[in-house]
């Protein structure tokens, strides 16, 4: 079930706001908890199973390490943090590693693919959260098992994130503020989300659905700069709004979502891009792995190998897959190389050529994300930088061009902070009309967004498969 579908709208969440709104404070917790179980098992009936089974292991865990001396903790932990990351690795690269040993050794060890669980990357790393947490005594040790359970299955966040660190919203499990301004922002948030996904992020992603349909070796340069263009503004308006309607929705129930994205690209370096981007990640890649590998207050090999270290498993949390681990190599060393050699060469340098560079890098990167192997990655790259013989304008990509033109246009603008900050400039002046003004708009993107998705079937998410 995803946020933007009939069914999620116009009967999971009113039933679910109505349930949740009628119970006394004291079972809010346990039947938001039965709530996010039940939209879980809707997708995945069967690995909600498994869902119970790492909520009861990991709370008995926490349990099990409180009080414990050093040495019995840090054992507690470590298994742990290893059956955590078995499941894990077992439903996502088991079967990789399986086809890379039978390739390397020319095996046919027989593997039947498993479906992975909807979420499990995002679930489990907010797992890991709270049981670093609680053996570096950085959180005390959750003793209701509920509050736990609705933690790790909190709905609106569950199944791609914003990742919430376990110390963020240890309190909000107890004690949350529930007010009618919090929840009109909320619905706001969401509708506003809504709007993202749907008629931005499927209109724009259908282009490149089309173009990357098309045989490589047939496109035009113009052709395929405007389908890696069209993924670009798509994956951001497909992420980003599914990470507004999430935070809508905790306000909703009374919970406060840190922020996961801060218009990435407008960036004037790759390393402040992966600061707006998916910033609940790159928070948990930082403080549980960099940090504690040393960051970059080491001698320069010892960088090269923490960020290697870093974004090969960036790469690798996103899938399976070797486009996946180039992609997180390829941010790697980028990104040492602006922390070495290019940062201050880059400040130096006018804005637009900062952004022209940031902008090229990361459109290149999403070509190997967005691809479905290498050698589709690899002559795709050829075909965008004049080395495949393709000619520069054929008829398709005139035709793309000017039937997607305006849509390009406006996704450039929404992408930007500039409709956001007009927007609150207008709803905070002092005048008659501005609420009326804020309700009709809001009005608009919802009726829009309903009739889009009551009239076409093109509604995917993109982050589903993480």
């Amino acid at each position: 079930m995803v946020f933007s579908s009939i069914l999620f709208i116009f009967a999971f969440l009113p039933i679910a706001l109505g349930l949740y709104t009628i119970i006394p404070k004291q079972g809010k917790n346990l039947i938001l908890l039965l709530i996010s179980l039940f939209f879980y098992a809707w997708g995945e009936p069967i690995y909600v199973f498994l869902m119970l089974f790492t909520i009861t292991f990991d709370f008995g865990m926490g349990l099990l390490m409180d009080k414990k001396p050093h040495l019995v903790r840090k054992q507690i932990f470590i298994f742990t943090l290893i059956v955590n990351l078995s499941i894990l690795f077992f439903f996502k690269y088991w079967g990789f590693l399986l086809s890379i040993i039978n390739q390397i050794f020319g095996l046919g060890i027989p593997y039947t693919p498993l479906p992975l669980p909807i979420g499990i990357s995002f679930y489990t790393f907010q797992i890991l959260s709270y049981v670093i947490d609680i053996y570096l005594k950085k959180v005390p040790v959750q003793k209701n098992i509920i509050s736990f359970g609705l933690y790790v299955t909190m709905f609106p966040q569950l199944i791609a994130g914003p990742i919430v660190r376990y110390k963020d919203i240890d309190d909000q499990l107890t004690e949350r503020v529930i007010n009618q301004e919090k929840f009109g922002i909320g619905v706001e948030r969401f509708i506003q989300g809504l709007g993202k996904k749907v008629l931005l992020a499927n209109n724009i992603g259908y282009v490149w659905t089309l173009i990357s349909a098309i045989n490589v070796g047939e496109l035009s340069v113009l052709t395929a700069w405007i389908g890696i263009i069209a993924f670009t503004f798509q994956i951001y308006f497909d992420f980003s709004g599914y990470s507004d309607m999430a935070i809508g929705l905790g306000k909703m129930f009374g919970f406060e979502f840190l922020e996961n994205f801060n218009y990435p690209y407008i960036s004037r370096s790759v390393s402040e891009f992966w600061r707006r981007w998916h910033i609940s990640l790159g928070t948990w890649f930082r403080e549980y792995l960099y940090i504690p590998l040393g960051g970059n207050r080491v001698p320069i090999p010892r960088l090269f190998l923490n960020l290697s270290i870093v974004w090969l498993l960036t790469g690798l949390w996103h899938g399976a897959n070797w486009n996946f681990i180039v992609w997180g190599g390829y941010y790697g060393l980028i990104l040492f190389a602006e922390k070495v050699f290019l940062s201050a060469l880059l400040e130096k340098l006018p804005r637009f050529i900062q952004y022209s560079y940031t902008l090229i890098l990361v459109i290149i990167g999403w070509v190997f994300f967005a691809s479905p192997d290498m050698g589709f990655a690899l002559s795709y790259l050829q075909v965008m930088f004049f080395t495949a013989g393709a000619s520069l304008v054929d008829s398709t990509g005139l035709y793309y061009l000017t039937t997607s033109l305006i849509l390009l246009l406006v996704c450039g603008i929404c992408c930007t902070p500039f409709v956001h900050q007009r927007y609150n400039k207008l709803i905070h002046l002092e005048k008659k009309w501005v609420i009326p003004f804020g309700l009709g708009l809001n009005s608009v993107i919802m009726f829009l967004s309903i009739a889009y998705l009551v009239t076409e079937t093109y509604n995917p998410f993109l982050y589903f498969r993480f």
